[in-house]
């Protein structure tokens, strides 16, 4: 038996909105310890990997391992019934083949559920090395979506370089070019999401498809922080926490300089 019981419903539409566009279905594997997911969009560049603590549920149980295959456009639409301040509940028998929706509002004088038809997916769960990254930056979940939103209209491809003057963010295309640098801002006067820091080893410079940030970018509500993690070869992280609750995390193989 599994049932996951979140007060914030609002918090499970985000989560899923910010998958759905990049990976159509998915397996939830859900365990006494929370509820992970790792999935690679169909052209498999990119992977997204969630993770969803049990101690960040107000009430969980999972009595054994359960692989729940679901489709997230349809998930989706499922939690488009749900009013952002709903009290949502997750149900699932051992051998069940549909998982259950319950919304209640916070009087519960409405109650509604729904079924949601359970998948079988093939998917293989891919081990992620453990990386010693050689640059970190941790900036404004909103001004990274700005970023490559921006950037989107001269080209298609970024060039994130990080360096002692801070991180630039360069496109060039045939219409044109820009750059956009961010500097280390950790001032007291200065908000913590509003914070920007960068450690950094050694200078990186990588290129990457800005379609799939603009994906990942589709996590912003999710956090106020986004995190990115660098090292030349090695796909680039791009984290957003929920405090208490888990992560979203994506990663995006570099683009090699003759693909460009």
């Amino acid at each position: 038996m599994f049932e996951a019981r979140l007060t914030a419903g609002s918090m499970l539409k985000k989560i899923t909105d910010a998958m759905k566009d990049l990976v159509t279905e998915a397996n939830f594997d859900c365990s006494s310890t929370g509820i992970s997911l790792q999935a690679m969009d169909s052209s498999h560049v990119s992977l997204v990997a969630l993770l969803l603590r049990a101690d960040g549920f107000d009430h969980f149980r999972c009595d054994r391992n359960l692989q729940l295959g679901i489709n997230l456009g349809s998930m989706a639409k499922v939690l488009k019934c749900c009013n952002n301040d709903d009290i949502v509940t997750l149900k699932a028998d051992d051998n069940a083949d549909a998982m259950t929706f319950m919304f209640e509002n916070q009087t519960q004088d409405r109650i509604s559920d729904f079924e949601l038809k359970l998948m079988d997916i093939d998917s293989e769960h891919l081990g992620i090395p453990d990386t010693d990254y050689k640059a970190m930056i941790s900036m404004p979940a909103g001004e990274f979506q700005r970023i490559c939103r921006d950037l989107q209209i001269l080209g298609d491809t970024v060039t994130i370089a990080v360096g002692k003057d801070g991180v630039k963010f360069s496109v060039s295309g045939e219409m044109g070019s820009g750059n956009m640098t961010i500097r280390q801002n950790t001032s007291v006067d200065t908000k913590e999401e509003e914070q920007v820091t960068i450690e950094m080893e050694e200078p990186v410079t990588l290129n990457f498809a800005l379609r799939y940030l603009n994906f990942f970018t589709k996590a912003t509500p999710l956090s106020g922080t986004v995190c990115l993690q660098l090292s030349k070869d090695v796909p680039l992280v791009v984290e957003y926490a929920m405090p208490d609750l888990g992560h979203v995390r994506y990663y995006l193989a570099p683009k090699i300089e003759d693909e460009a």
